[in-house]
């Protein structure tokens, strides 16, 4: 695998923690990049949109179909609290489905979601994934998370770029008005 790169259950236990450990996973969408291996944790209760997880034909004592049935959150139309201060976002476009995560903490929001973009020049450049089941509510969806991430001290944390993990660990707050010159690997 590299020297960068530790299987997950592995990089799980070296932070002290067992797969049994996990008792709540937020799936944003029924990509099997993102979705694969929720089997492996057979105490987590797996919260994802009830049309993520009728697609993906998943039920279960441990599915937790979501229909957002929280209201609004912010600028976002449609949400679900799992817990104080984390909650599943309506976030449809990449698929009909998809759902983002915003966690609260220390004055920060931390937006975790899958493929809205790919990569955080994609958001600064308003650009659309290259994947999509509505593109319209793509286009909604990107409006909604620029505007979010505009009025509210936001460390956006894609899946696919090397800046999210970066993002995180710095606690990197998104200013779309000044982008970070791209590095590319």
């Amino acid at each position: 695998m590299g020297d960068k790169f530790t299987p997950y259950l592995i990089a799980l236990k070296e932070l002290g923690y067992d797969k049994d450990d996990v008792t709540k996973i937020l799936l944003t969408h029924k990509h099997m990049d993102h979705s694969g291996e929720i089997n492996k944790f057979p105490n987590a209760k797996v919260y994802l949109s009830k049309t993520e997880a009728e697609e993906l034909n998943l039920d279960g004592d441990n599915i937790v179909p979501v229909e957002f049935d929280d209201g609004a959150y912010y600028n976002f139309q449609k949400s679900q609290k799992v817990v104080d201060g984390i909650y599943l976002i309506e976030a449809i476009g990449h698929t009909t489905g998809n759902s983002l995560v915003i966690a609260e903490d220390d004055g920060l929001f931390y937006m975790f979601q899958g493929d809205i973009t790919y990569t955080d020049e994609a958001l600064y450049a308003n650009k659309l994934s290259v994947v999509f089941e509505d593109i319209e509510k793509a286009r909604e969806t990107l409006d909604n998370v620029r505007e979010f991430v505009k009025n509210n001290p936001t460390v956006y944390l894609s899946t696919h770029t090397p800046l999210g993990h970066e993002n995180l660990e710095n606690k990197k707050v998104i200013d779309l008005e000044n982008p970070p010159e791209s590095i590319y690997p």
